[in-house]
């Protein structure tokens, strides 16, 4: 292992201006661990935000909920207020990782978790998210986990988080800290990044930025769902996920948000796909038209070409649920 400092942040601006100096953040260390360990990331210095006073859940004046960035996955999940208001979140979180993982992974270290592609894991391949220029070895190799939405000819790797997808359903926003001490708001929606020509860069983030917290909105009404699909019923990635929250008015779909995992370099969401439900009366010939237009630039890349059909069923399924509706899959 390449030998590397550490040093533990008293305060904010200390851990700000740590990281501007090209240091890299550890909490939860439940992913840049491994990735240290294969020798996929090598940083040179190392800064424990630990100590930092992020771990409160809270709410906002607005009537949302701010959580800092150290709360853990298991203590969000757990909340009352997050199981009563914002199930979605609650079950996209139980629906990751094992226990062990989710008491020590935090909700800032979540978002910023790396793809699980094989090929950025083993270092003897060449992958231009590991080191740019190099080539991506899964668009010809085995991708049957890999993206079919928002994919580029340099990058087909997919984000792997699920309550990134939830967030991005509930129209959740991360709270950011700079060197300098500005703080901003940016939707989840917007955090992470398509891989372009730049697949290296997950999100937006640049140096010394400090997530302190996600703010949830003031809780939504009608049906949240939270819907994962993958090889086995635990400890594993989706294949495609999704989640919904959907209010219905009498007979009629009155507002959709629908997020989407396991497709793409972020979690994924289509604007035209609920405005398309919007007002409608949910049917099985809604559905699939939602679920063209969804996937009407999708693309396979051989081992993952089922998962078109399969994001088709699982769409269909979670509005059936959802709206109540019998219409079959």
């Amino acid at each position: 292992m390449k030998p590397f400092t550490y040093a533990k942040a008293n305060d904010r601006a200390d851990a700000t201006s740590q990281a501007a100096d090209d240091a890299t953040f550890i909490a939860g260390g439940t992913n840049l661990l491994d990735l240290t360990k294969l020798e996929v990331m090598a940083p040179d210095r190392l800064v424990d935000i630990n100590r930092l006073d992020l771990a409160e859940i809270s709410e906002t004046d607005e009537g949302g909920l701010r959580i800092g960035a150290l709360v853990s996955n298991s203590d969000c999940a757990a909340h009352v207020r997050v199981r009563q208001v914002y199930p979605v979140l609650s079950r996209a979180i139980l629906a990751g990782a094992s226990g062990q993982l989710r008491n020590k992974a935090t909700t800032g270290g979540n978002l910023c978790q790396r793809t699980r592609c094989y090929y950025f894991y083993d270092t003897a391949m060449p992958c231009n998210k590991r080191e740019p220029g190099s080539g991506c070895q899964a668009l010809q190799g085995f991708n049957r986990i890999h993206a079919i939405l928002g994919a580029s000819e340099a990058c087909i790797a997919t984000y792997p988080g699920d309550m990134a997808v939830a967030m991005t359903a509930l129209d959740a926003a991360v709270e950011i800290e700079s060197a300098a001490g500005e703080v901003r708001l940016i939707p989840v929606r917007d955090f992470h990044r398509l891989p372009g020509d730049h697949p290296e860069k997950d999100n937006i983030l640049e140096a010394g930025d400090l997530i302190t917290a996600v703010i949830l909105p003031p809780p939504v009404t009608g049906r949240q769902i939270y819907r994962k699909v993958r090889d086995r019923a635990s400890y594993a990635f989706a294949l495609c996920s999704m989640a919904a929250v959907v209010e219905m008015d009498g007979d009629r779909i009155a507002s959709a948000a629908l997020a989407f995992g396991g497709l793409a370099h972020k979690p994924w969401r289509d604007e035209a796909v609920e405005a398309l439900l919007v007002g409608e009366k949910p049917s099985a010939a809604l559905f699939g038209r939602a679920a063209d237009q969804l996937l009407a630039e999708a693309r396979g890349y051989g081992s993952n070409d089922f998962k078109i059909a399969l994001t088709r069923r699982v769409l269909i399924a979670v509005l059936t649920e959802a709206t109540q509706e019998g219409a079959a899959a």
